[in-house]
């Protein structure tokens, strides 16, 4: 009879609440600079245009926020009920690290939000605009601490262990740890290519519908010059950080491959494009492959061998088919995005880029593509480093909370069905925001905060509240 333990619940559990919770601090991060840009453009032009996209996105913005903030509280419910063994052991490291995220980032980002989302009309543009950066600054420092904690579990250093517990004994080993600059960079280019997807099929779903909308326009264009440039620079951050993979957890890249045992002297590995992989048996079923390919892009030379699965001790090697499809995906949609910016190119230089129908609906087809790209490359970086939850050094076996299966299975069903209710009326409510034309004239969020409780002040010296609606730019 199919049954679960506590172990596996708990990692189903880690995987969902993670998983859905990552998307919303990358498109955070990634459209904080697109409004940036925008506001950038406004102030320099005074065109309309680039402030009603600002206003348009903002009110996105301010949602996605919310969001991203909320899910990410359920992580610190998890280490302390699911993972307390891991807390206890880790917390001397993990735990500064994500105290310095909270006070360099957190509060610069909540601290200047409310300027950037109500302060249009209440503060000078210079300052407002001032402000647009801070955030983008804050959610860029919060990425660099969350993924400078992640990274030092991958590759863990400046670090002693006493008792079973792990205590910093170098803070810059700990936070320049070997694969941190290298998941940092192509992280910061998945959030910026996931936005350029979605602002982009946005914009197309604008322009079927107008194509003289000018906003939808500004979007689409945009977009597409983001792809055309980010989507290259981030195959070649992969390819980098895969060689930094290879180096310091090679079973992760093998497990990558479906690479079980050593090719012959000469033959290169080859580039597997599809296979079922047999754990059990350690070998692929109904393999195609193309010779040295893979030799090519893992050691960057015709013959090049890397260690096999085989070669690794069987209870230190992931569950490969995860791993395998979840590789396939990620890149499979890289190129497909890579092409994308590609026609995109070809169709401006024609002329035709806001009147080929058909390239607009494929780029609403693939407007969450870069979202999906990112979590399969999360799941080849987190599944592929088990069974071990600090890498080479504390198995997630033992970093799991003594609690039974039940009450893990309980929670487990408590925050499906929580997320299926709350977050899915988020997403909802985004999309609907989405599914609305820009127009001139975008008013943006409220020009004050609604009242919810206790006093709301209003602009000093004024006796009514203002209108919730200004036409705030000048002429174009």
């Amino acid at each position: 009879m199919f049954s679960l333990d506590a172990l596996q619940l708990a990692r189903i559990q880690f995987a969902f609440t993670v998983g859905f919770h990552i998307i919303f601090p990358a498109f955070s991060i990634g459209l904080a600079a697109y409004l940036m840009v925008l506001e950038a453009a406004w102030l320099r032009t005074r065109q309309q245009v680039y402030l009603d996209t600002y206003q348009y996105w903002l009110k996105i913005f301010a949602v996605v926020f919310g969001v991203g903030v909320v899910s990410g509280l359920v992580m610190s419910y998890e280490f302390g009920t699911n993972w307390s063994q891991f807390s206890y052991k880790v917390g001397p490291i993990l735990g500064p690290l994500l105290g310095y995220e909270t006070l360099t980032a957190f509060f610069l980002e909540a601290g200047f939000l409310g300027v950037m989302l109500f302060g249009m009309k209440r503060v000078g543009p210079g300052l407002h605009f001032a402000a647009t950066c801070l955030v983008v600054i804050g959610t860029h420092i919060s990425a660099a601490w969350i993924l400078a904690s992640n990274s030092w579990m991958q590759t863990p250093q400046g670090y002693r262990i006493v008792d079973g517990r792990y205590f910093p004994e170098d803070w810059v080993k700990i936070i320049f740890n070997p694969s941190y600059p290298y998941r940092f960079v192509h992280m910061l280019g998945a959030t910026y290519v996931s936005v350029a997807f979605v602002v982009g099929a946005v914009g197309a779903y604008h322009l079927l519908r107008d194509r003289n909308n000018r906003s939808a326009r500004l979007m689409f264009s945009m977009a597409m010059w983001m792809a055309l440039v980010a989507a290259p620079l981030q195959i070649i951050a992969g390819d980098v950080q895969g060689d930094n993979t290879l180096q310091y957890q090679p079973q992760k890249v093998a497990a990558m491959e479906g690479d079980w045992q050593r090719q012959p002297a000469g033959e290169g590995e080859p580039l597997v494009l599809f296979a079922l992989p047999d754990q059990a048996n350690q070998k692929n079923n109904f393999e195609i492959a193309v010779p040295h390919v893979g030799s090519l892009y893992l050691t960057h030379s015709w013959a090049g061998t890397i260690k096999p699965l085989k070669e690794f001790k069987p209870d230190e090697i992931p569950f490969v088919p995860v791993v395998f499809f979840a590789f396939r995906i990620m890149v499979g949609l890289g190129l497909l995005m890579f092409a994308v910016g590609g026609v995109g190119l070809l169709l401006r230089r024609k002329g035709r880029i806001f009147q080929a129908r058909w390239f607009q609906r494929i780029m609403v087809a693939m407007g969450p593509a870069g979202f999906i790209a990112m979590l399969a490359g999360w799941t080849v970086t987190e599944a592929g480093r088990q069974p071990f939850t600090v890498y080479g050094l504390l198995r997630t076996a033992d970093s799991v909370s003594p609690v039974g299966a039940p009450g893990v299975g309980i929670s487990l069903v408590a925050f499906v069905v929580i997320y299926a209710v709350v977050f899915s009326a988020a997403v909802i409510f985004l999309l609907r925001l989405m599914a609305v034309p820009p127009h001139p004239g975008e008013s943006g969020p409220p020009a004050i905060p609604h009242r919810s409780a206790g006093i709301t002040p209003g602009p000093a010296g004024a006796t009514q509240e203002p209108a919730l609606t200004p036409d705030l730019a000048p002429a174009e």
